[in-house]
C-alpha cells in the first residue's frame, strides 16, 4: 500500500508543475494535459513531440501501476524518469530565469520521487 500511495503522490505533485513564457502565458501541468488530450482526437500531428510524449507515457505508467496489486519497479522507474525530464527541465528554467514559481512548482515532484526511488531502492 506505500508503494501504491507513493505513485500516487508522484503523479499528483506533477501536475503542480507550473509553466510560464512570453507573452503573459501561463500553465499548470495538468492544464497543459487537458489541451494535449483535447488535441489528441482532432488533431493528433500536432502533439507529436518527445517533450509531450514521454511526459506523457510517464504520467501513464505510473496510473497504470496503481492498479497493479504491487507497483512494479520497472513501471515506476520509466514513470519517474519520463516526467522527470520535463520537470527537471522547468526547474532548470526556473533556476536560469530566477522564476521562484517555476522552482518552487517542481519541488513537489522532486522531492516526492527521490522519497519513492528510496524507498523502491529497500
Amino acid at each position: 500500500m506505500k508503494k501504491k500511495a507513493l505513485n500516487l503522490s508522484v503523479l499528483l505533485a506533477s501536475f503542480l508543475a507550473y509553466m510560464e513564457w512570453g507573452g503573459g502565458h501561463q500553465v499548470f501541468l495538468f492544464q497543459a494535459e487537458a489541451e494535449v488530450f483535447s488535441k489528441l482526437f482532432s488533431d493528433p500531428a500536432s502533439v507529436i513531440h518527445p517533450f509531450i510524449l514521454i511526459p506523457l507515457f510517464g504520467q501513464l505508467s505510473l496510473f497504470i501501476s496503481l492498479f497493479q496489486k504491487t507497483p512494479g519497479k520497472t513501471l515506476t522507474y520509466f514513470g519517474i524518469v519520463g516526467l522527470g525530464i520535463l520537470v527537471l527541465f522547468l526547474f532548470s528554467i526556473g533556476l536560469l530565469s530566477g522564476n521562484m514559481k517555476i522552482v518552487l512548482s517542481t519541488l513537489p515532484f522532486i522531492v516526492v520521487s527521490t522519497v519513492a526511488v528510496v524507498e523502491y531502492r529497500r
